[in-house]
């Protein structure tokens, strides 16, 4: 194994727009950069809601890629366990439970996601866990009586996703949902104490669930070294910003407010322990968030960053159950849509479901502003690298160059070099016109979203008029037009031009059943002869 690629690792998913939050970002650092200790352990999770992941699910992957890149050991859960109950995170129902057969057949299906993206990559070797291996070991009584009690049931209902689910009198939440938060704790847990884990990573709807286990953890194994933060200075700091959100014009604000400021004014005598906080502030940037604040919300970062410092500086103490959780935010794209979503649909990480080609299409369909932020997210090139691509491709927007790279480099990624280059392959065969190399699954991918028709192959014994093809397709309105066409040579067949004496035959045939039309540079029709 060669040395780490990336020499800091929490620096790295700065500059690429992968970090939100972190428990202890200085102390993180340190853990990191510990010769003495490292490799790091550092866990990530995904639930196999489906027999594959979809394109969102990749940025979780992607920072477990640069931990290993950056010479740590990156595991990944696989939740067979919390899969069979559904996290509410996001959700603004209740998920439909899946039976065991259906999560253990999906955790198989994702597992070579996993390996193709982290395999190739040069580290310490990664792991693949589930989580149901430990979580169907525990009893109810043993986690009523062993994990449940850590847990107040006040503070878990100021998380956003069970409050918004609370507040909608026709759905609600169950119990199963609502103890998620105990299942993705004791994971973290579960992995400390047997695995040497102490990073979790996440998506920002994820932070207070990480929050959680790292609370777990110390209150578990440190109880009698576990100590609240009693920081009097603090709160004097603070005062008057605290003041001005308590007198904020929106009510819902005013309201988020009051069993925040109820728990930090008792930081000069009993002190606010990190779940709790983390907690309060994540309801009560929301609630600015939903007032579009602008006046108070800028300096809430600040606000949050130096909370979070003291309570990591009261804990720490030197004792051996020390744990870190980071987060990166929402992948959007610049104009406000949903990331990952295209006109058919959701874009997925397995070929049967989106192939190569159309993986390829959706990098190179990006937005200017798109192309370049997701390179930073969805390659592992430099930031240097980076910033020249920006340039070059500012210079002359019309080659499209921060595009091609990013679907060259993310389809790479996914699916190995061949597969990239046989998608672009297509691509340019497809503007070309030049489409009698693809192979047939390729072909068909191509022309998934061009129109089709049914023909009887018996009839091309006799040969069949390109004419009454273009009528009968539509490239043509009429046959008049129809000869136009024909005569001025903007009739293809297969990328071929043709003219008004050809006709028709098997021999056209790609694959033995398709002929592909096109009229002028873009008009396809994709024949099939059945």
């Amino acid at each position: 194994m060669s040395e780490p690629q990336i020499p800091d690792l929490v620096e790295e998913l700065r500059w690429r727009g992968m970090l939100h939050q972190c428990t202890d970002e200085q102390g993180l650092q340190e853990h990191l950069s510990d010769a003495a200790n490292t490799p790091r352990r550092i866990y990530a999770g995904l639930d196999p809601t489906a027999d594959s992941l979809t394109i969102g699910n990749l940025v979780t992957i992607m920072a477990l890629a640069h931990a290993k890149r950056a010479g740590h050991e990156a595991v990944v859960v696989m939740g067979g366990g919390t899969g069979l109950i559904g996290d509410p995170s996001g959700k603004s129902a209740e998920r439909t439970l899946m039976t065991r057969e259906i999560v253990l057949s999906n955790v198989e299906s994702q597992r070579p996601i996993y390996e193709s993206v982290l395999g190739p990559i040069d580290g310490p070797p990664h792991r693949l866990v589930n989580n149901l291996d430990w979580l169907g070991e525990i009893s109810y009584i043993d986690a009523l009586r062993d994990i449940g009690k850590h847990f107040s049931v006040n503070m878990m209902m100021q998380k956003e996703s069970v409050k918004e689910r609370l507040h909608n009198r026709e759905q609600g939440i169950s119990y199963t949902e609502f103890s998620y938060m105990i299942l993705q704790a004791y994971d973290f847990l579960h992995l400390f104490q047997n695995e040497g884990v102490t990073v979790q990573f996440g998506g920002s709807d994820q932070f207070g669930n990480i929050v959680a286990g790292t609370d777990l953890i110390r209150r578990t194994l440190a109880e009698d070294n576990f100590r609240t933060v009693r920081q009097p200075g603090l709160q004097d700091e603070w005062l008057p910003y605290v003041e001005e959100i308590e007198k904020h014009s929106n009510k819902i604000v005013r309201d988020e407010f009051q069993s925040f400021a109820s728990i930090l004014r008792q930081a000069k005598e009993g002190g606010v322990d990190s779940l709790d906080l983390s907690e309060l502030l994540s309801t009560l940037r929301h609630a600015l968030e939903k007032a579009g604040d602008g006046t108070l919300l800028p300096r809430f970062g600040e606000f949050e960053q130096s909370l979070h410092g003291a309570v990591e500086g009261a804990l720490r103490t030197g004792d051996n159950t020390r744990t870190f959780g980071l987060t990166w935010p929402l992948i959007t794209k610049s104009d406000g849509g949903k990331f990952g979503k295209t006109e058919t649909g959701a874009v997925w990480l397995t070929a049967d479901r989106t192939s190569p080609y159309a993986y390829y299409q959706f990098w190179l369909n990006a937005t200017d502003a798109d192309a370049v932020n997701w390179l930073k997210v969805f390659t592992f090139l430099s930031e240097l690298e980076i910033a020249e691509i920006t340039n070059a491709h500012a210079a002359d927007p019309g080659r499209r160059l921060a595009q091609t790279r990013l679907a060259q480099e993310a389809t790479t990624i996914l699916h190995g070099a061949a597969a990239m280059q046989q998608a672009e392959a297509a691509g340019r065969a497809l503007f070309s016109g030049d489409i009698s190399s693809l192979d047939e699954s390729t072909l068909t991918e191509v022309f998934a979203n061009v129109p089709t028709s049914e023909h009887d192959r018996a009839t091309l014994a006799d040969g069949v008029d390109p004419l009454e093809l273009l009528v009968e397709t539509g490239l043509a309105k009429s046959k008049r037009e129809g000869r136009e066409f024909l005569a001025a040579g903007s009739v293809s067949v297969n990328g071929e031009k043709i003219g008004p004496d050809t006709t028709l035959g098997t021999a056209h045939l790609l694959h033995g059943n398709h002929i592909a039309l096109r009229r002028g540079k873009k008009a396809w029709h994709l024949t099939r002869w059945n």
